[in-house]
């Protein structure tokens, strides 16, 4: 997960979730919101190379869809194609071990996936 100031564009890492069953997850995420008061969401969609929705991408898509029946804050969705593995090489970079921790790898590509998600609708 990750959070932006608006107001400066600015994006920090907000750890990350540890998947359970729906419900919980949705709940988590909620609450996260709810703490930090957010304005919005964006959620990663995995799309396969060619663009094309594979089964992770439909899986997110189904998750998008019942979390939108659950809020009424805004959710959009942003390609995150390859944003997990450069998230890795900026970990790699940064002298950390992506293998050993997942956790940090998926809250840098949420980083990323926020980023391109504010510079597309600043633009």
């Amino acid at each position: 997960m990750a959070f932006a100031d608006t107001s400066t564009t600015l994006v920090f890492p907000a750890g990350h979730l540890v998947r359970t069953k729906l419900s919980e997850d949705l709940d988590q995420v909620l609450m996260v919101a709810q703490e930090r008061k957010v304005d919005g969401f964006v959620v990663g969609v995995p799309y396969s190379v060619d663009g094309g929705a594979g089964d992770q991408a439909r899986r997110a898509l189904r998750f998008i869809n019942t979390f939108k029946k659950l809020t009424s804050i805004p959710v959009y969705t942003a390609d995150e194609r390859f944003t997990s593995v450069e998230a890795e090489a900026i970990l790699r970079e940064s002298g950390q071990q992506p293998s050993r921790q997942r956790g940090s790898v998926d809250a840098a590509a949420a980083v990323l996936i926020l980023e391109r998600f504010l510079a597309a609708e600043l633009s």
